[in-house]
């Protein structure tokens, strides 16, 4: 069994010499294809379509970016900017791609420029709704996993931060307190609940670290999104964590005792709010330290390390992924693993005297190299 996935990818466009530069009015104007604008127009958003296959989604991811830098280089001397904050700066102002838009001025006066990160949505496909509220529950509460492989953005405004990943240690979770929604009833009644109170503006306005989604939320709703990933932009990488991600939720569909609810040893009469608890205590330590962080499982409440952790889900799913069928895509996670995420990466490059902006100078190269090495290797249409 696979799952369909597709992915919704928000990056940063500026120089070579790493300052951002607003330009997704420009893009979305322009170009044709799945391109939408963020309320800041310094990042832009493409979308990939759904696919069960791991090789189309692969250039599902490169073909929308080649496409942008053909056009990027035809306005100027511009490119994509690694990392999931303003690692160079400019986070003191907004710039609104459309100034005319209500929403986006809303966005600007509640929240300002923490809302202005790139980062990655992964969507994976589940038509049952009951299934998919047990499969958010589960992967609400190892979402900080996903974080500490994806973590990439330990610098705003030219100086590291304390965190590996900023982007989640300053956004606005919103509304304040998410549940773990117990089923579909509860989630929309929940929902509904919000809407009137105006603790979201919309359907759209429900920013956890992951959600149900569906083309009319929250009543007909066909896939988990997890929202919590910083911008991955190693299309293998970023697709390694998606199958990590998939397989173990083919695991929950296969046994659906792996819900939270139900095989926590957390006391029942408490159990959903010391999860979540749990849960919040464990982002907060992997947004700081990634892959080092120490986390408490909500299993049994014991002590743990996230790439410990990620250990263990890693060696649970191999079989799955095996006999599906996608274990070669699931493999890079060890390399994650062993050669530490974009942030840890670049936090050593800091320690070694280099700064900010040379580290990112450097990584803006290096992933328009890798892009053109998958595109020559793996994807043989022509990228249009």
């Amino acid at each position: 069994m696979l799952l369909s996935k597709g992915f919704e990818i928000e990056m940063y466009t500026g120089t070579p010499s790493g300052d951002v530069v607003g330009l997704s009015d420009k893009i979305v104007a322009n170009l044709e294809g799945n391109f939408a604008k963020e309320p800041d127009s310094r990042n832009v958003e493409y979308i990939t379509s759904p696919s069960t296959q791991y090789e189309s989604q692969l250039c599902e991811l490169l073909r929308p970016r080649r496409k942008i830098r053909e056009y990027l280089q035809r306005l100027g001397n511009y490119t994509f900017i690694p990392g999931s904050t303003l690692s160079l700066g400019g986070s003191d102002r907004f710039y609104r791609s459309d100034p005319n838009n209500p929403y986006h001025e809303y966005i600007e006066k509640t929240y300002g420029t923490t809302v202005v990160t790139a980062s990655v949505h992964i969507n994976v496909g589940i038509e049952d709704p009951e299934v998919l509220l047990r499969a958010c529950r589960l992967i609400r509460v190892e979402a900080p996993l996903y974080l500490a492989l994806s973590a990439s953005s330990p610098f705003i405004d030219g100086e590291p931060t304390g965190y590996h990943s900023t982007r989640w240690a300053v956004f606005p979770q919103t509304p304040a307190h998410v549940p773990l929604f117990e089923s579909h009833a509860h989630h929309i009644r929940w929902v509904e609940e919000q809407l009137a109170a105006g603790t979201m503006q919309s359907v759209r306005h429900l920013w956890a670290s992951v959600r149900p989604n569906g083309d009319r939320r929250p009543y007909d709703l066909n896939r988990l999104e997890l929202r919590i990933c910083d911008l991955v932009t190693d299309p293998i990488a970023l697709l390694s964590i998606t199958a990590l991600l998939e397989a173990r939720l083919c695991q929950l569909i296969a046994d659906p005792q792996l819900d939270p609810l139900e095989m926590s040893t957390l006391p029942a009469t408490t159990r959903a709010e010391d999860l979540l608890t749990i849960t919040a205590a464990n982002e907060s330590a992997v947004a700081r330290s990634s892959l080092d962080a120490q986390l408490t499982h909500w299993q049994d409440g014991r002590k743990i390390l996230a790439r410990d952790w990620i250990e263990e889900v890693y060696q649970e799913v191999w079989a799955i992924a095996k006999q599906n069928g996608f274990n070669c895509f699931l493999s890079p996670v060890q390399k994650i693993l062993r050669e530490g995420n974009t942030a840890q990466q670049w936090l050593k490059l800091h320690a070694y005297g280099f700064e900010p902006r040379s580290i990112i100078m450097q990584s803006i190269q290096a992933m328009s190299d890798r892009e053109l090495e998958l595109e020559d290797k793996l994807c043989s249409s022509p990228m249009v």
